[in-house]
């Protein structure tokens, strides 16, 4: 399973369920993990942190290549991998 950090403003937003999307740059590491996925619900785990007893929770997400809202952290008129938010398992 994927694991991914996600700072703690980003990771309380998707547990409370006011995030729908989380975003990572369209670069190579990315473009490797996430293009084989593109439209497919697969499981992700977030991890507010690096260390690998932070806080984490697992939920699928399907990937795409889009843009973001600015609101959850996307900077205007840049493309993402944006991972919309299917379901959340505490």
């Amino acid at each position: 399973m994927l694991t991914l950090p996600i700072k703690k403003k980003w990771f309380d937003m998707i547990l409370s369920g006011e995030k729908k999307e989380e975003y990572r740059d369209l670069s190579p590491h990315y473009k490797s993990i996430f293009y084989k996925y593109l439209g497919q619900s697969v499981k992700i785990r977030f991890r507010n942190g690096y260390r690998k007893d932070s806080p984490s929770f697992e939920c699928a997400v399907i990937p795409r290549v889009g843009y973001g809202h600015p609101e959850w952290g996307a900077e205007p008129n840049k493309g993402y991998f944006v991972l919309t938010i299917q379901q959340e398992e505490k």
